[in-house]
This record gives structure tokens, C-alpha cells and sequence, in this order.
């Protein structure tokens, strides 16, 4: 079960046990329910940013919150991975800690950008939507080809991630990829597209963990997975379309 989510790797459900009591197994439906919640959870801090942001005029007045649910988002993650049994806790407390980062980030966004957050609220959905019905109905299949595609295909932007926030210690900025001229551009919308066929991924791996019986906290755990990978595909959209918005 190849996927390239770091929450959700071939080795996530190996070391759970399997359940036979029906009441106490995972469901998709679980799984979606649980997904609900934590949007919602991190809706409301987001949204509490974001007034903030635009109530104060300031971005002092959210610097704190944004980065406090960065790091604090970080550090809740990798606690959720490593300690899979805790995410009925942890994973909620991921999505509200994410949801003052994204509030954040959004509130700096549109204010440079007016309108673009709705855009890319709305392009986020309806990818999640589109990509869940092409699934369901088998017009794309996570075949063996396509899981090693898609991982190979993250691990390449992971890496070229890694080389900027590297090269950004020592003050240098990686060229192009990262501006709004068409190479930046081009680079984004494929980031966007690799980041929205990760939700494929996801999708099987989450259907894979249910067929296997696995305990009822993986809900939460496969929910916390798929969270992931939405807030980047949420924040890749956003950078694509500030590049676009820049060139006007």
C-alpha cells in the first residue's frame, strides 16, 4: 500500500492490531465523519485569525498565532505518526493548531490579493469532490504504476523544497520556480496537480485500512492523513493563484 502521504506509508497499518468486534473496527464512513470534524475544528480558529488580521489592520496581531500553529502543528504531527493510538486526541488538535496557521497565511494572502482565498477554498473542494467521484467510479485506479508515479513525483518537490529552505539560511533564493513568470507557474501547476493526486492515494489507502479491520482510532489517524494532504493542496493553490495574480 504505496502512498506518498507521511502520515499514510505502507507501514501504517502493519503494526495495528486487527479487530473481529464489528462495533470497534474501522469504517470509511468513520473516516469521513471524523475528516468533517477536523475541518470544521480547523475552520474556527482560521476564521478567528482572520478577523484578527483584518479587525487590527496589523500582521503583528497574528504573527504569534500563525507561527505557534506552525511549529505547533508540526510537532503534533509527527507526534500523531509515531504515536497512531493517541491521534483520537491528537489529530484534532492538529486540525485546530493548523487552523490558526491557515487563517494566518490566508488573512496575508488576500490582503495582497483580494478574493483569492474564496478561490482557493472553492478550487480545493471541488478538486477533492472531482478526484473522490473519479475514484469511486474507477476512471483513475491506484495501480502499482500510478502509487510509484505520484511517490516519485512528491519526493522530487519534497527535495526541491529541502534545497530552498536551505539555500534560504544562507540568503540565496532558488530562481524561477519560485516567481510568477511562466516557469514559476508551470512549477506550481504541477505541484498542484502531484498534491491533488496524492487525495488518490489516500483514498485507497484509507479504503485498504478499512477491508483490513483495523481498530476504531485509525479513524481518526486516516483522517489526520488525509488532512495533510488537503491543507497542501490548499496552500499550493493558494501559491499558484497569487503567481497568476502577480503577472495582472
Amino acid at each position: 500500500m504505496r502512498t506518498a502521504n507521511p502520515a499514510l506509508n505502507a507501514k501504517t497499518f502493519t503494526d495495528v492490531p486487527r479487530i473481529t468486534d464489528t462495533s470497534r473496527v474501522m469504517t470509511i464512513q468513520g473516516t469521513v465523519n471524523k475528516t468533517f470534524m477536523m475541518l470544521l475544528l480547523l475552520m474556527i480558529p482560521a476564521a478567528w485569525v482572520w478577523n484578527q488580521f483584518f479587525t487590527s489592520g496589523t500582521p503583528q496581531a497574528i504573527t504569534l498565532w500563525l507561527y505557534g500553529g506552525l511549529i505547533g502543528g508540526f510537532i503534533v504531527a509527527m507526534i500523531t505518526i509515531f504515536k497512531k493510538q493517541w491521534s483520537p486526541v491528537t489529530a484534532p488538535l492538529y486540525a485546530v493548531l493548523e487552523g490558526f496557521a491557515i487563517g494566518g497565511i490566508s488573512a496575508f494572502f488576500e490582503a495582497q490579493f483580494p478574493g483569492i482565498v474564496i478561490q482557493a477554498v472553492a478550487l480545493t473542494f471541488a478538486t477533492l469532490l472531482c478526484l473522490l467521484l473519479a475514484y469511486k467510479s474507477k476512471i483513475i485506479k491506484a495501480t502499482e504504476n500510478f502509487k510509484l508515479g505520484v511517490v516519485a513525483a512528491t519526493g522530487g518537490i519534497a527535495g526541491i523544497y529541502m534545497i530552498t529552505i536551505v539555500l534560504g539560511f544562507f540568503g540565496i533564493r532558488m530562481p524561477y520556480i519560485h516567481e510568477s513568470g511562466p516557469i514559476g507557474i508551470g512549477f506550481s501547476v504541477v505541484v498542484v496537480i502531484v498534491a491533488a493526486l496524492n487525495l488518490v492515494l489516500d483514498f485507497d489507502f484509507i479504503e485498504r485500512g478499512a477491508a483490513s479491520r483495523a481498530p476504531k482510532f485509525m479513524e481518526w489517524y486516516a483522517a489526520f492523513g488525509l488532512m495533510v494532504t488537503l491543507i497542501w493542496l490548499y496552500l499550493e493553490i493558494l501559491r499558484l493563484l497569487a503567481k497568476i495574480a502577480g503577472r495582472r
